[in-house]
């Protein structure tokens, strides 16, 4: 049986093959040219695994959706973490099928015997098909749409298995197998400025594929190019992770350059209240921030309109209530339920899971207040405790993003033989400042046992595909100077 999502992107495929569905790099690409493509990988994609080097291309997209309208499952292959672990994630994953651009292929996959190589090139060209010489048998991941890898931010990234039904509900509704497919396509044009790596940037795409929506497609968020495709399309609304979001803020734009969008939504990473506020005076646009989790395979709390232009001013700081279908509470470390306003771990049963599953413990620290609004404090695994006293890295962050001159930070903690960790700080600007200003400017905002020992200035903090900072890469950073 067709899974409602595999339908619902074939449905859609065909609604009209002369339309654009993809702009990319000015360049308009037609729905007939991605569902051309899309089939043609679809036919060597029912029910397997099929690896993917995604990048930010139309021909990447069209391979997605082929393999999820054919019943396969998707393994998210990132051909820029580096060539001596994409091999190694390659050669481990032993995939019955793999996808990718020539030069990748060439460079970061080995020939294997038991492997049926896709060269994709672009939506005009057919794609190169070398089957397995000795295909091998393959238990698949049954139900699963993507195997997700996560962004790594604190860690070696791991793989989520996000499925059919999962994604389904998040893109389609909470009960799609008796949802109307679109009949026309929208006029609107959406903005995809997330990686396709990510999970922000699948979920993007398949919602422009199931609202029948075209989209500029972003090799990556660069503001010149976002910009320009806003000024052009004039969205009512926009996706900014918090790095871009701020990039936008400390840019030259004004408001008439982004007077059509009517809202901005951000997650994947901590906003603050300060520099949300900051764009809104600015644009005179609300921020609308929410939280999410790849494991999720969706959001879980977010803010509308509505609730922005009622309770902003008293609950400013929050990521919003939950969404509709989601169940949000905070714990205790034993599990016990607390009152509202208490601090603990938060716990989410997703609307995407299904109505029996389980209670999902988060490690991020939370509050919940009598409105239902939920506060993210920071994570629990990242605190850092100095000589006893407790430092939240968020806090740390926050308060040097405060800073005028500062684009962004990263906040870490790291071994001292006195009082066992202390906090360091990676710090990224976009006008001039020293390590000494930020100190002193941190005198007055935070507690002394807060201030980081070692403030190192950068040109630009590591980040992962999602835009949060990559924690990892940082502490390598300060393994070599503290």
């Amino acid at each position: 049986m067709v899974h409602p999502l595999s339908r619902r992107i074939e449905d859609v495929l065909d609604l009209d093959h002369s339309a654009g569905a993809i702009q990319y790099e000015g360049q308009w690409h037609s729905w007939g040219r991605l569902a051309t493509l899309a089939r043609r990988v679809a036919a060597v994609s029912a029910g397997a695994r099929v690896g993917i080097m995604l990048r930010n291309q139309p021909a990447h997209v069209a391979a997605l959706l082929g393999v999820l309208a054919a019943g396969g499952t998707v393994v998210v292959i990132n051909p820029s973490r580096g060539d001596a672990r994409t091999r190694a994630d390659i050669e481990a994953l032993d995939l019955p099928v793999l996808i990718g651009l020539p030069e990748d292929l060439a460079t970061l996959a080995a020939p294997s015997p038991t492997r049926t190589t896709v060269t994709i090139h672009d939506l005009d060209t057919a794609p190169e098909v070398a089957a397995a010489q000795r295909p091998a048998e393959d238990a698949g991941r049954p139900g699963v749409a993507v195997w997700m890898l996560t962004s790594g931010t604190t860690g070696p990234p791991k793989r989520v298995d996000l499925t059919y039904d999962m994604l389904a509900r998040s893109v389609i509704g909470r009960d799609p197998a008796n949802a109307q497919a679109p009949t026309e396509l929208r006029r609107g044009v959406a903005i995809v400025n997330s990686p396709l790596v990510h999970v922000g940037g699948v979920f993007r795409v398949l919602l422009c594929i199931a609202e029948a929506r075209p989209f500029v497609l972003l090799p990556k968020f660069e503001l010149t190019r976002w910009a320009d495709a806003v000024r052009e399309h004039r969205p009512r609304a926009a996706s900014l992770v918090p790095a871009a979001l701020r990039m936008v803020l400390h840019s030259d734009l004004t408001r008439e350059d982004l007077s059509s969008l009517r809202a901005v939504t951000s997650g994947t990473a901590p906003l603050s209240a300060d520099d949300a506020d900051a764009f809104t005076e600015k644009f005179g646009i609300p921020v609308l921030t929410s939280y999410a989790a790849t494991e999720f395979g969706g959001g879980v709390a977010g803010w509308t309109l509505a609730d922005h232009q009622k309770y902003w001013k008293d609950k400013r700081g929050s990521v919003g209530r939950a969404n509709p279908g989601a169940q949000l509470r905070v714990v205790d470390e034993g599990g016990k339920p607390l009152r509202a306003d208490e601090t603990g771990l938060l716990e989410v049963k997703p609307a995407q899971f299904d109505a029996d599953a389980d209670w999902l413990r988060t490690t991020d620290l939370a509050r919940i207040d009598a409105d239902g609004f939920v506060w993210i404090l920071g994570r629990a695994d990242q605190a850092i405790i100095r000589g006893g006293f407790k430092v939240m890295p968020d806090d740390v962050r926050t308060a040097l993003e405060s800073h005028p001159a500062v684009r962004g930070a990263a906040v870490i903690g790291v071994p001292d033989e006195r009082l066992g960790e202390v906090p360091v700080a990676m710090v990224e600007l976009h006008a001039a400042a020293t390590s000494t200003d930020l100190e002193t400017f941190l005198q007055s905002r935070l507690a002394r046992y807060e201030i980081p020992t070692d403030i190192s200035i950068v040109d630009a903090i590591p980040r992962t595909p999602s835009g949060k900072a990559d924690l990892g890469a940082v502490r390598d950073h300060f393994g070599t100077r503290v």
